[in-house]
């Protein structure tokens, strides 16, 4: 524990970072108010005055997080879209690969499914924003020609549900040689992909 004397102002960024450390040394369910407030060296009714619940703060855990994700989105915006498709897909399933705990706390907060435009009143603004970034890469493709797709938004939560499957098996503790999850990663998305590529109508019945 801090000694009094040297412990700085109490700030909710400086409470959000500790609760993150916890949570990735010790796993999402050792995350209470009161074994936090322990490692900070305070009493627990002080965080009140900084975050409103547990809630609150695993919401606030999970918006640092998506603002990371955001980020590794942004970083591919000059490629084609397609392409896009692929890296988003690839940087989300990475959050569970290399994070797996932060990953736990992302999916309590899911995106909003609306327009571009982020509501002021979004569960978390930055789920929706990697969200929506996700979607526009998907609506460009489309507009292209690049793959064929009545339904941008079905499209779009195909592709999450995919990637999202993937990072969940990847989680499941099966030891898998880090190849043979690359390898299941491009499986994944070249044949979703290849699907969307095939014109309407020309896949015959099994």
């Amino acid at each position: 524990m801090v000694a009094r004397g040297e412990r700085p102002p109490l700030q909710r960024e400086t409470i959000v970072a500790a609760a993150r450390e916890l949570i990735r040394e010790a796993g999402l369910e050792a995350l209470s108010l009161r074994r936090l407030a322990e490692r900070l060296g305070v009493t627990a009714p002080a965080l009140y005055a900084h975050v409103r619940d547990k809630t609150d703060l695993l919401r606030a855990v999970a918006e640092g997080e998506f603002l990371a994700l955001v980020a590794a989105y942004a970083r591919v915006e000059d490629r084609e879209p397609v392409e896009r498709m692929r890296a988003h897909a690839r940087a989300y399933i990475a959050v569970a690969r290399n994070e797996p705990e932060m990953f736990r706390v992302m999916v309590l907060f899911p995106p909003e499914l609306g327009p571009a435009d982020l509501p002021d009143d979004a569960e978390l603004p930055a789920a929706t924003a990697a969200f929506a970034l996700a979607a526009g890469a998907v609506e460009e493709a489309a507009a292209a020609g690049a793959i064929t797709t009545d339904d941008v938004l079905l499209t779009t939560l195909t592709f999450f549900a995919a990637a999202h499957g993937v990072a969940t098996v990847l989680g499941l503790g099966f030891g898998l040689p880090p190849e043979l999850e690359d390898r299941m990663i491009d499986e994944m998305l070249d044949r979703l992909i290849a699907g969307y590529r095939t014109p309407a109508g020309t896949l015959r019945p099994l």
